[in-house]
């Protein structure tokens, strides 16, 4: 009887083990990668915000500029009439904007960006407390002290 509950109790931990790696971390891994994602678009669109307003502030109406033609491949680039730009406003899409209005869609952009993170960061904590849940479930049938009780702090 002994035996075929520690095998029981052996495959449950097996299965726990298996969602762990099988679902719980990749799942984590990808929230993680598309949250990074998040705030690189959020970093773009930052520094533009920054150009927009170095460029509002010191009266910017022309300028030279060196532009990435691709593979690292660059090519000197005179833009006369800075006043007017073209946003990349997704799925390949570019506007024409005045300054204020590409300031104004900025800060759209970036309150949308803000909840993605917050929506993301959410999700990464919400994945780490069942991968941390199913561990202590683990840690249970195995019959192994918890990581409370074998911190030194609750040895008053």
């Amino acid at each position: 009887m002994a035996a075929a509950e520690a095998r029981a109790r052996q495959e449950k931990v097996k299965k726990f083990e298996e969602f762990v790696d099988r679902r719980l971390k990749p799942d984590l891994a990808k929230a993680i990668a598309q949250r990074d994602k998040v705030f690189e678009q959020q970093k773009t669109f930052l520094d533009l915000r920054r150009n927009l307003e170095n460029l509002e502030r010191n009266g910017v109406t022309s300028m030279r500029s060196m532009v990435n033609l691709g593979s690292e491949v660059y090519m000197q680039a005179e833009v006369p009439d800075t006043r007017h730009i073209f946003v990349d406003i997704g799925l390949g899409f570019h506007v024409e904007f005045t300054w204020q209005e590409a300031l104004q869609f900025i800060s759209v952009r970036e309150a949308r960006l803000a909840r993605q993170i917050d929506e993301y960061t959410h999700l990464i904590a919400s994945i780490k407390a069942q991968i941390k849940l199913v561990c202590e479930g683990i840690r249970e049938l195995l019959q192994l002290p918890s990581e409370k009780e074998l911190s030194p702090r609750n040895t008053w």
